[in-house]
């Protein structure tokens, strides 16, 4: 896809969306809370965390040299495509299942556009908007094309490392997911199917702004793949996330140190642009959860019902037992992984799609470990395959 394809496309639409309207002209964006902990890490993994670096090098050398703003963009735009498939291929040649690099990478670029000096007066609002360039093509924003003569077709989201401030080293299972299936051809009996993937931020204001509706509409305005599945990092074993609820209840914050403003006797609903996310209080998957039962690999994969509401912790049986209760924590949580699988089935129902969506919870790790997250990648590949004589 060219820039002038993806400057019309719906990802590029919503990030310009969340910048900022100021126009002053000014030297400098603030460096976010995610930036600063950068030269930590390289402290810890430098080796992983420079790994990427002759693309943030060589972008440091060409923003300076700009003339235009319009050159920034085209910058901007490549480097952030550049920087997703050196990542993949990184992560599928070397076979380390590491998602970090790509992450830590990025905020090194984004840093640069938020702060350095560049040749070009640049306002508040030209920076973000570039900024905001650069994550969704990093993001694989611009990549979402299914190309490949395939049977079925799949759309799967992974999420950003997150809270690093316990442990800086901290990986996840499915940004490596992510990473390795974008692009990726899966058989089984003989069915074929495309994955495409896309990153997703650990902050709550890229939710409040609607990235979630704005990647997934087309699709289910289209009903073009057959299967959507958000990934995050869960419990202990995985977890297919029947009931999602529709408010905040997590005292953890996001990557910018943000918080909710929801708990376990207060939870909030949150927003879609200015108003407060629409919907009922819990929404039902609709995955062909007894295929991916099947799979094979060393944890169970778990249909579960859990939720807890203001009344009670229970486990229903039906989306109809919860028809009259308030959601402090669905299926999924309190947190961002939970909402990412209501969003995305709330968005589902409302536009009368078909598309079989939820929610996978992987076993969770403390940091980065080669050898488990292998295995638990292995198993969601397999979960896919099992799945496509269903879907």
């Amino acid at each position: 896809m060219t820039y002038n394809n993806y400057k019309n496309s719906a990802v590029f639409i919503l990030m310009l969306s969340l910048t900022s309207t100021l126009s002053a002209k000014i030297s400098s964006l603030d460096t976010t809370v995610e930036e600063e902990r950068i030269s930590k890490a390289q402290a810890h993994f430098p080796t992983v965390v420079n790994r990427l670096d002759a693309l943030s090098h060589q972008f440091e050398n060409d923003w300076r040299k700009a003339k235009s703003y319009g050159q920034l963009k085209d910058q901007a735009y490549a480097l952030g495509n550049q920087l997703w498939k050196n990542a993949k291929k990184s992560i599928q040649s070397r076979g380390d299942f590491d998602d970090r690099a790509l992450y830590w990478q990025r905020l090194k670029i984004t840093r640069i556009i938020r702060s350095d000096t560049s040749s070009v007066d640049l306002s508040h609002q030209q920076r973000e908007a570039l900024v905001s360039l650069f994550e969704a093509s990093s993001r694989g924003g611009n990549d979402l094309e299914f190309i490949k003569e395939t049977d079925k077709k799949i759309l799967l989201t992974g999420f950003d490392p997150f809270l690093l401030d316990r442990n800086i080293d901290q990986s996840n299972p499915s940004g490596v997911i992510a990473l390795m299936l974008d692009g990726m051809v899966i058989e089984h009996n003989g069915i074929t199917a495309e994955i495409n993937t896309f990153m997703v931020p650990v902050r709550y204001s890229d939710f409040d702004q609607g990235m979630v509706e704005k990647v997934l509409s087309p699709f289910y305005i289209s009903n073009s793949v057959d299967l959507i599945t958000t990934v995050s990092m869960g419990r202990k074993q995985f977890d297919l996330e029947r009931f999602p609820g529709k408010r905040r209840s997590a005292r953890a914050p996001d990557n910018n140190n943000l918080y909710s403003g929801g708990d376990k006797a207060s939870p909030v609903i949150p927003h879609l642009g200015e108003n407060p996310l629409p919907g009922n209080e819990f929404v039902e998957f609709s995955l062909p959860v007894n295929s991916m039962q099947k799979s094979k690999g060393p944890f169970e994969v778990n249909d579960n019902h859990q939720v807890t509401t203001l009344s009670k912790t229970f486990k229903p049986v039906t989306l109809a037992e919860l028809e009259k209760e308030l959601a402090v924590s669905g299926s999924g949580g309190g947190y961002l992984s939970n909402e990412i699988s209501y969003r995305s089935i709330r968005l589902r129902n409302q536009l009368n799609s078909s598309i079989p969506t939820g929610h996978i919870h992987t076993p969770r790790i403390s940091q980065y470990d080669k050898e488990v997250t292998e295995s638990i990648a292995n198993q969601v590949v397999d979960m896919l395959k099992t799945s496509l004589a269903e879907i």
